[in-house]
């Protein structure tokens, strides 16, 4: 009997992203994981070597590690794993490589981090990219022919349509002051303003105290809602005819998704893998412009396309086909 595939997951902190991959990774292989959030007090120094000591610890264990974001955590795992001669696969997640400084974002714009991501880059055996656009942007820092895009999976079974659809237009990110212009949560509310007798709700947990600002500055028909479960979140995926992501840039939409599969129709900007991801199914508007936002909404309000973006979702970005492809690079099967 062939043992089992021996798996170290690192993560810098607890996601869905990560959940669902460790889930299905423990179905058919032996895996340890490691959370650096979760490694708190004591000194700075204290700390750093905790760490590192617990991924030195899961690299000997392993046969394999597998890091979700090219970080500090990463580098410290693709290092050692190239030390001791263990393979890695790396989760490029999008903010490491990318480089905004109009809205102060990604990591490239840290010289330090910058090198590290370029290292993780060139050294990893096996570089996962969430989508098309993705892979382009990893592609632009060096030439590593280990990239493979792996849409990020949705539960389908889970994220499911209700009975029926409401007039409803709703957004869904973590709410904070960079957050405002990078998830164009500001053109979502001035949208808002051309239909004062349409509901919209900004659904999403508060990381700064930016809610109340956002409730202030919201129009009367616009909710800003903090949900106190996942179950709440999919109530509101499936009670909305059209969901909004109008970001400044996304390396996929996890939460655009979920969205379709509950079928939402979606109105996204023209920035990053939005397009990618929504295909002929929604609504592409240029990034900040209220004015033609709320045309594509107001198309979205009278389409019939929510079915056709739950069927797309089923076929291109389902669990079941993420995690075919990672066991394909696991076993090194072509992908």
């Amino acid at each position: 009997m062939k043992e089992q595939t021996k798996i170290f997951l690192v993560s810098p902190s607890p996601s869905t992203f990560t959940e669902r991959d460790l889930e299905a990774l423990r179905r058919e292989y032996l895996v340890r994981e490691a959370v650096i959030s979760n490694y708190r007090g004591g000194n700075g120094l204290k700390r750093s070597l905790l760490i590192t000591f617990e991924i030195l610890r899961g690299v000997l264990w392993a046969d394999l590690t597998y890091s979700w974001f090219a970080h500090n955590h990463s580098y410290l795992a693709v290092t050692l794993a190239n030390l001791l001669g263990k393979r890695t696969i790396v989760v490029i997640g999008g903010y490491e490589v990318a480089r905004e400084p109009e809205i102060g974002y990604g990591a490239l714009l840290n010289q330090k981090l910058a090198k590290r991501v370029n290292y993780i880059i060139q050294n990893a055996d096996h570089i996962l990219a969430v989508s098309e656009f993705n892979r382009r942007e990893i592609l632009e820092l060096g030439d590593h022919r280990h990239v493979a895009v792996v849409y990020n999976g949705i539960d389908c079974a889970q994220f499911s349509p209700g009975e029926e659809k409401d007039d409803l237009v709703i957004t869904v990110c973590q709410i904070s002051q960079s957050n405002i212009a990078l998830k164009g949560l500001d053109t979502f509310l001035e949208t808002a303003r051309h239909f004062p007798d349409l509901r919209f709700a900004v659904i999403g947990r508060d990381l700064d105290g930016s809610i109340e600002d956002l409730r202030r500055d919201a129009p009367p028909n616009v909710e800003i809602i903090s949900p106190t479960s996942q179950g709440e979140l999919l109530q509101w995926y499936r009670r909305a005819k059209v969901y909004c992501q109008l970001s400044y840039r996304e390396s996929f939409g996890v939460a655009l998704a979920e969205a379709m599969a509950c079928e939402c129709v979606p109105v996204v900007t023209d920035r990053g893998a939005l397009p990618e991801v929504v295909g002929d199914t929604g609504f592409v508007v240029p990034y900040g412009d209220a004015e033609a936002t709320a045309a594509g909404i107001l198309g979205a309000l009278q389409s019939d396309r929510g079915k056709a973006a739950r069927a797309r979702v089923e076929k291109e970005f389902s669990l079941e086909g993420r995690m075919q492809k990672i066991r394909n690079i696991i076993e090194e099967r072509p992908v």
